[in-house]
């Protein structure tokens, strides 16, 4: 049998006063109206003896706000590393004196509508849609209504809502400003090709990665060397690509993969072919996966900040529903942002001078 919810009532009966004054006093305000010492000590020994808890929802609907958050995803939840996205949402959200909860829709649109519908139906305060990977989409006309953060995620046409997400030109960028440091002139590419537009399809990170790779190189009056574009970044289509880039450049000196899994496969390549990481081949990477640490030598790779990218949504989205309030200062910003967090780099011994 379940257990009777004590309620306000009871704490005041108990406590021999009215409901009205153990409201006051477990409120905070018994000083303030001046309600005896005694009356307040009565009044908190009965609440807890008795186990009362208020009903949060029925006052954050009298103050407007239930504190609650959604955040609904396509698989986010599913992959150690988009776990980490969770976890920073959920700390952050904790933090500021909210609670999250988390909706996965397996990338179908009927149950994302649904999901969407059932969290305005529980009153959340605000709601982020989230990806496991960096990708454009539309943002679903229910959420124009709501306060809502795109996480990982761009949008593709005009809405209100901000955008937080990896700066992949900015990665770009160092990994090629990296290789050129260390005396590199001739970069080969191993997961899109050397053209502006040589990346697989909906893939923002492909695009704004070699964005940066090529403005870099152009600013040097140079091009990539080679490009070998791979429609799945996973370890056999590394290994496939590295092992052509091989036979039209016997002795490359840079590789940049478009990630840690190509890299995998580079890495096995490379070494069938007898050349050594870094002596004979530097090799920089994305992402940071787990596996860019298990390689030897680890792998230098430019690092998806997933918890702080969950943590500064949320700081964005508190920012809109209390107009800041309770986010930090640089959360607040104007509608329809696009916030890039900076993908630090790992450094793991990949790359050498020439």
């Amino acid at each position: 049998m379940s257990r009777r919810r004590v309620t306000l009532a009871d704490v005041a009966r108990t406590a021999g006063v009215s409901s009205t004054t153990a409201s006051l006093v477990l409120s905070g305000r018994g000083s303030e109206l001046r309600i005896s010492p005694a009356v307040q000590d009565r009044v908190r020994t009965a609440s807890s003896e008795l186990g009362y808890r208020p009903n949060i929802v029925s006052i954050g609907l009298r103050k407007g706000t239930t504190r609650t958050l959604g955040l609904v995803s396509d698989t986010v939840a599913t992959g150690q590393m988009a776990g980490d996205m969770i976890k920073g949402a959920i700390e952050a959200a904790r933090d500021l004196g909210f609670m999250l909860f988390i909706g996965e829709t397996e990338g179908d649109p009927a149950i994302e509508s649904a999901l969407i519908d059932a969290m305005q139906d529980r009153q959340v305060d605000g709601i982020m849609l989230t990806s496991m990977f960096t990708r454009t989409r539309a943002v679903p006309e229910a959420l124009e209504r709501v306060p809502t953060v795109l996480l990982n995620t761009l949008p593709a046409a005009p809405t209100r809502a901000p955008a937080v997400v990896p700066d992949e030109v900015a990665a770009g960028r160092a990994a090629a400003r990296l290789l050129l440091d260390a005396g590199h002139r001739e970069i080969h590419l191993v997961g899109a090709g050397p053209g502006p537009d040589d990346v697989p399809p909906d893939t923002v990170a492909g695009v704004e990665r070699l964005t940066g790779i090529r403005e870099v190189l152009s600013a040097e009056g140079l091009a990539p060397a080679s490009g070998h574009l791979c429609d799945d970044w996973a370890p056999p289509q590394g290994w496939t690509a590295t092992h052509e880039l091989l036979r039209r450049h016997p002795r490359p000196r840079a590789v940049i993969c478009f990630n840690d899994r190509l890299a995998f496969g580079t890495y096995q390549a490379l070494q069938e072919a007898g050349l050594r990481i870094p002596d004979d081949v530097s090799v920089v990477s994305f992402d940071n996966y787990p596996m860019a640490d298990w390689l030897r030598p680890g792998v230098s790779s430019f690092a998806i900040p997933h918890e702080q990218l969950g943590r500064r949504a949320v700081e964005l989205l508190i920012a809109r529903i209390t107009g800041g309030a309770q986010a930090s200062d640089d959360a607040v910003d104007g509608e329809g942002t696009v916030h890039r967090l900076a993908m630090p780099l790992r450094a793991r011994g990949s790359v050498a001078p020439v």
